[in-house]
């Protein structure tokens, strides 16, 4: 039997479905249900099964990615959660590091334990940094303790001990003592979620873990049962945040991986289209209801970090969240989605997000109660959107709404008509998205000029081109199915499991039998977990070494690419390290000792699973032209309109608008727009506005 695939991402706004048949790709956005985002996907899941004329039992497998423990950790809507830590290390998560997001803020206010301290815990114990027992774990002090946590209530705790990631024998023996004396309440160990060096990071990797569990596992539990009483038997993978897969079991017990998973299957998706055009570095450039995203995408490859930092606060500055070990593609997300709404502050300043409508109540025009203006309404008053582009979608758009909203919100405090309020609103919104990808690409060191930028997302082809021409960017590309990018990133991506241990070993002293041995463990227990998720399929592993000169914070990442190691290696490993160190700094140092301090595997199932091409395409009557805001006039203009399927080869100069199912693509004066190969569209800056 042929295979049946559906990717389904659940976003804050939108719930998007790709359905991979035999006969093509079909695609499918209802809005999400966000008090049981479970619901929408069921409701889906049906639709886009009946549409297409297939049944629940058909399916052959499910590739699913959420913000569920994002939007928990933002909105600070987790569990009852815990930290039971070694006696006097109570208070790691609120003293964190010695960073600072500014250095010469003196009123700095770093961002608050996802655990407050009245649920913080000590007992005694004391392990030593190479992991040999100081002082035995208090076992009778954590008895007392499980009454203390029944007492308050608690939902989940995270075992923290100083020094487990060495030697997670204390850990182990507290989950052993506190799980039958704590039914139904999750435990995460930190020597499982992060065993890495870095109290704090470790902590609170492990805190944010517990922090989501119950909520994570519940509604896995609920999408699991309610996709068999549907009929669905075929299996359903998470989408990790490292652009890999991994069963529900992996899910349920590291919901941690999870943040980002969405927006990372949008960088898989881009880099996939890369690829296909022979692009070597791309801006790829996600566009949704929520939230914006861009990732930078070099050779066919989305950057990847071994770290992540969830929930920053003072206007998205690294530093001013909370840090998670976890391997993560490297992207930045900010609060500039469709339902990003409008305000103007004290000092008469238009501000724009990061408060999100959401899809409940949604932006004004949505007439599910929203009061303030929002993106979504900008862009309907500016005519880059119709009422008609939300046609089955369930949402029945009220232009007059959007108007009235813009008018009070916006236009009344600030003096403007509507028309003047929506395109500050749409100016506003593209320059920060425009300011994110600047700050993104100078922290990485990339030029943003000569790379195309790859619009995808619901909104991704609304603003792509005047955040282009803000970028110095010439080059636009919104491809087929953009409005469900990462749903269809989904179905590309590969099973992926990635782990990593901290060792501490000089070079000069390279124990290659201590070496050989830990990453014989990271392949056996990696391998089992790609396994899970892609039974038969070969595997590859990509060893990765953290390595430093002795008393640096920083370390760099060296790929190895050799199965084992014997103490000859050395010198080759201090070669590769002075030569990346060199051309990062522009010169390496020689009499300083290099050390190693962490290891990592990637462990992936070999081959991209193929994705048809998009078999949908949107087929109603359009008006020749519709009445479109032209910046450069501050006026509306009749711009031409088109289905993309209509699109041709020669170039349609802007001002004029595209229609899609699921997006729109915005062609403003200055640029043209044609078809390419794949059916994909380019958006080509000419330089003739006038």
């Amino acid at each position: 039997m042929s295979e049946i695939r559906i990717g389904i991402d659940v976003g804050g706004t939108f719930t998007d479905f790709a359905l991979a048949t035999p006969r093509g790709l079909s695609t499918l956005k209802l809005p999400t249900t966000p008090k049981a985002p479970d619901q929408a996907i069921l409701q889906g899941v049906q639709q886009i099964l009946r549409e297409a004329g297939y049944a629940p039992g058909d399916v052959t497998g499910i590739v699913h990615g959420t913000t569920l423990a994002t939007n928990a950790i933002i909105a600070r809507q987790g569990a009852r959660t815990a930290l039971v830590t070694t006696d006097g290390f109570r208070d790691v998560l609120a003293m964190g590091d010695e960073g600072r997001f500014d250095q010469y803020d003196i009123t700095i206010v770093k961002p608050e334990p996802l655990i407050p301290r009245w649920w913080r815990f000590a007992v005694p114990e004391r392990l030593a940094a190479d992991g040999s027992v100081l002082r035995p774990l208090d076992e009778d002090a954590l008895h007392r303790l499980a009454g203390q946590l029944r007492d308050e209530r608690i939902e989940s705790v995270a075992l923290c001990f100083l020094h487990a990631h060495v030697n997670p024998a204390h850990e182990r023996r507290a989950r052993d003592i506190l799980q039958p004396l704590l039914p139904g309440v999750s435990l995460s160990l930190s020597s499982d979620v992060s065993p890495e060096i870095g109290e704090y990071a470790r902590f609170s990797t492990t805190a944010a873990n517990a922090f989501v569990q119950p909520l994570v596992a519940s509604y896995l539990d609920r999408l699991e049962t309610g996709l068999t009483a549907l009929g669905v038997s075929a299996p359903v993978f998470m989408f990790l945040s490292n652009g890999g897969l991994c069963h529900l079991d992996i899910a349920r017990r590291f919901p941690i991986r999870l943040v980002e998973s969405g927006p990372a299957g949008g960088a898989v998706f881009a880099a996939g289209l890369a690829r296909e055009l022979g692009e070597d570095a791309i801006l790829a450039f996600d566009m949704g209801g929520t939230t914006a995203k861009v990732c930078l995408i070099d050779k066919g490859v989305p950057r990847r970090s071994p770290s992540f930092e969830m929930a920053r606060e003072h206007m998205h500055r690294q530093g001013s969240g909370l840090p998670a070990r976890i391997p993560v593609i490297d992207l930045v997300e900010i609060g500039a989605g469709g339902g990003s709404l409008a305000r103007v502050d004290g000092q008469r300043r238009l501000q724009v997000g990061p408060e999100s409508a959401g899809s409940d109540p949604g932006p004004a025009c949505y007439a599910r109660g929203g009061m303030q203006a929002a993106v979504t309404d900008a862009n309907l008053e500016l005519g880059r959107l119709s009422p008609g582009d939300f046609d089955g979608s369930g949402i029945a758009i009220d232009a007059a709404l959007a108007t009235q909203a813009l008018s009070e919100g916006v236009g009344r405090p600030l003096g403007l008509e509507p028309l003047a309020a929506a395109a500050a609103l749409a100016e506003v919104v593209e320059e920060q998205m425009a300011g994110a990808a600047r700050e993104h690409a100078r922290e990485k060191g990339a030029d943003l000029r000569d790379r195309p930028i790859i619009a995808f997302g619901g909104g991704g082809g609304i603003h792509a081109a005047r955040i282009a021409r803000k970028l110095g960017a010439t080059r636009v590309i919104v491809p087929q199915g953009a409005g469900i990018g990462s749903a269809i990133g989904f179905l590309q991506a590969q099973a992926v499991y990635e782990l990593s241990r901290t060792v501490a070993m000089p070079l000069a002293r390279f124990d290659a039998g201590l070496y050989n041995r830990l990453y014989a463990e990271m392949a056996a227990e990696a391998g089992a977990f790609v396994a899970a998720a892609a039974p038969g399929a070969d595997q590859a592993a990509q060893r990765t070494l953290f390595l430093r000169y002795r008393g640096q914070g920083q370390t760099l990442q060296i790929p190895v690419e050799d199965s084992d190691l014997s103490e000859t290696d050395a010198p080759r490993l201090h070669a590769l390290f002075q030569s990346h160190y060199a051309a990062l700094y522009k010169r390496a140092l020689d009499r300083i000792p290099v050390e190693i301090v962490a290891l990592s595997l990637r462990v992936a199932a070999e081959g991209t699973a193929p994705t048809p091409a998009v078999a949908d395409r949107l087929d109603r009557a359009l008006p020749k032209t519709a009445p479109l805001f032209d910046l450069d006039s501050g006026t509306m203009v009749p711009a031409p309109q088109i289905l993309r399927a209509d699109l041709g080869t020669e170039p349609l100069p802007g001002p004029a608008l595209i229609k899609d199912k699921g997006t729109t693509i915005h062609v403003p004066r200055g640029f043209d727009a044609r078809r390419i190969q794949g059916g994909h569209v380019l958006l080509t800056y000419t330089g003739q506005e006038g």
